[in-house]
């Protein structure tokens, strides 16, 4: 565990969690400040003795002040992985994040499309799937691979003349213009596993109606020729679950992995949505760090949730479990320490 004296006390720095499937990026930076902000490690001793240990405020210039936090890159709450935290001077170096290569695993779902691109969302078409063979996939990950432009998907939040594009589509306001698509670039696409139809993954219950699918088309009106959302049903086959899919792929910053899957569900003549999103890696914070390399890893959730419940006892080191987590994978962000305030 690196050495890190009194002198240097508090630290900035960054360090990297691994978030779990469920929570929003958000509360787990939330969560983490009820800790952060009670540690010597990060908050200066006269501040904490001056206060007391107690709940934190998670937003507004009290919470800045106890202790500045941020992160660097949200995850979708279906999505687990690398969640990059900056913790004081740390969070000026957040930026650098956001523009970095990546790499996700994620399962593709095929014969249904949604509206946010993955499980959570509602079914916005279905569409056949049984002819799609493993090698007509590998054949049309080709189109994905190298510099592209990609389009977000139309139920995001990015803006188009001051308005969510959500907001188009959901209320059937025309488009302007078309979606802006963006240049990324796709360092490697691969499939990792073909599940066919040996999984557990099935499509979301809840659909579009008739007046969304409606409002949706007329949100494309303008910008798509004839935008007719349909279903295109086959024959039932007993239980048979869809053909899922994993990808693995590495990719610049900028790059909507959701997108990727719904876009290849066109090429293969079918629709596909994300059933599961994990980022392995987000620069040099890695869910499985080479041994060779300067990789820095990740520390597990539980550790810090176990730590919400109890601190636990402090070590003959001085610290407690999680704080001796995060020492250990601590990039300290070196600068001028903070004055102390009366």
């Amino acid at each position: 565990m690196p050495k890190i004296t009194l002198s240097q006390l508090p630290v900035s720095g960054l360090f990297a969690v691994m978030k779990p499937s469920g929570p929003t990026s958000m509360s787990v930076i939330n969560d983490l400040k009820q800790l952060v902000g009670n540690s010597r490690l990060f908050v200066e001793a006269d501040k904490l003795e001056k206060r007391g240990k107690g709940k934190i405020p998670t937003k507004g210039k009290r919470a800045r002040e106890i202790v500045k936090m941020g992160q660097g890159g949200t995850l979708d709450p279906l999505a687990d992985g690398v969640l990059v935290v900056g913790i004081g001077k740390g969070t000026k170096r957040l930026d650098e994040f956001l523009d970095c290569v990546k790499e996700y695993r994620t399962t593709a779902l095929l014969g249904c499309e949604t509206d946010t691109y993955d499980s959570e969302g509602s079914r916005v078409r279905v569409a056949p799937w049984r002819h799609v063979t493993r090698e007509a996939v590998e054949s049309a990950l080709n189109k994905f691979r190298g510099e592209i432009q990609q389009a977000p998907p139309i139920f995001s939040a990015l803006k188009m003349e001051g308005r969510p594009l959500y907001d188009y589509a959901r209320k059937g306001i025309p488009l302007p213009r078309p979606i802006e698509k963006r240049k990324v670039t796709i360092h490697s696409l691969d499939i990792l596993e073909w599940k066919g139809s040996d999984h557990q993954f099935r499509w979301p219950e809840k659909e579009f109606t008739s007046d969304e699918k409606k409002a949706m088309e007329k949100a494309l009106e303008g910008v798509e020729e004839n935008p007719i959302i349909k279903d295109e049903l086959e024959p039932a086959v007993g239980d048979e679950s869809p053909t899922a899919f994993v990808l693995s792929m590495k990719v610049s910053g900028g790059t909507y992995v959701r997108s990727i899957v719904h876009d290849l569900g066109h090429a293969v003549g079918s629709a596909a949505h994300v059933v599961t999103l994990t980022r392995s890696r987000q620069g040099r914070f890695a869910l499985e760090p080479a041994a060779d390399s300067e990789d820095k890893g990740c520390i597990p959730w539980d550790v810090f949730s176990r730590a919400s419940e109890s601190e636990g006892d402090v070590g003959e080191d001085g610290w407690t479990q999680w704080e001796r987590e995060v020492i250990d994978r601590l990039e300290i962000v070196e600068g001028p320490k903070p004055k102390k305030t009366s």
